[in-house]
């Protein structure tokens, strides 16, 4: 759930921190973000932009944002993941939504893993999983269907991401303790093994939850890899940053890849409305596939 950079983030001037981000290197920076990561920068975003990449053409050792434009137009795959980071803000946690979860838990999984019982394959993608606290809140819940209903499914959930930082973290699988603040006691006793010595204060994700959970790093603008159908797509809090064009084209291939009355998740703040006549909504921010 990677979010664009809040209005909210305040940056110094430029002649205290750094070099100045030019209206020429602004605009090759607006339309390269628009063009890979579909987000519309406005004029009001620029020194909000310029301290952030400030801190990318430190670690890259470049003297201006000149440099920073060159490179990205020599090798633009090599950078993207990095000024998607810079640009924006990853806010997530676990079971955001809860309404989402409790569809889940009280009517998808159980109906999902009695039509599969047997060896069926159930398949959902975390779409922007950020940091992973939404991945391993699904396997979470899909870990403990699987254990209630003793159903024999190949069970797996895809978390992608563009941010190579986020992933990172999903990938430990570490969090703060005051991070856990939407999991409920039972549940961090059962999927959470309690840091010591110098992980004091953190909690690693239990071995179940990295089992059902695949990582990796994907471009929702680019091709996508994955064969087979998803039964689910989360993909929350992500489109809301998109232009039109761009939300049209990422619902249409979300329909293409999910099964028949597959479902989609939102975010709070998204919608589908006047975008798609590919899906039904039929609860909060919850659309499914029609055919």
């Amino acid at each position: 759930m990677s979010a664009l950079v809040n209005n909210g983030d305040t940056v110094g001037l430029a002649s205290a921190t750094g070099p100045s981000l030019g209206e020429a290197e602004f605009t090759f920076l607006r339309e390269f973000v628009l063009q890979h990561c579909g987000i519309s920068l406005g004029e009001h975003k620029r020194q909000l932009v310029q301290g952030r990449l400030l801190r990318r053409l430190r670690a890259l050792g470049l003297s201006g944002f000149a440099g920073y434009c060159d490179l990205l137009r020599r090798d633009p795959a090599s950078e993207l993941g990095e000024l998607a980071s810079c640009i924006s803000t990853n806010v997530t946690s676990f079971f955001r939504e809860m309404h989402h979860y409790d569809m889940l838990v009280d009517e998808l999984l159980p109906r999902w893993l009695e039509e599969k019982r047997g060896g069926g394959r159930l398949r959902i993608w975390s779409a922007g999983c950020s940091t992973g606290e939404e991945p391993y809140a699904i396997a979470m819940v899909l870990a403990e269907a699987l254990e209630r209903t003793g159903a024999n499914v190949d069970a797996k959930i895809l978390a992608t991401d563009l941010s190579p930082q986020a992933l990172e973290a999903a990938r430990k699988g570490m969090y703060a303790i005051d991070r856990l603040g939407g999991v409920s006691d039972a549940r961090r006793k059962r999927w959470f093994l309690r840091g010591e010595g110098a992980y004091d204060g953190y909690a690693l994700v239990h071995p179940r939850l990295r089992e059902l959970v695949s990582i990796q790093p994907l471009n929702l603008l680019h091709e996508w890899p994955m064969q087979g159908r998803f039964d689910a797509i989360f993909c929350r809090n992500v489109v809301i940053y998109f232009d039109k064009p761009t939300k049209q084209r990422l619902f249409s291939r979300y329909a293409g890849m999910l099964e028949s009355r597959g479902y989609l998740f939102l975010g709070h703040s998204e919608s589908m409305y006047g975008l798609s006549e590919d899906f039904d909504l039929i609860g909060r921010t919850v659309y499914r596939k029609r055919t």
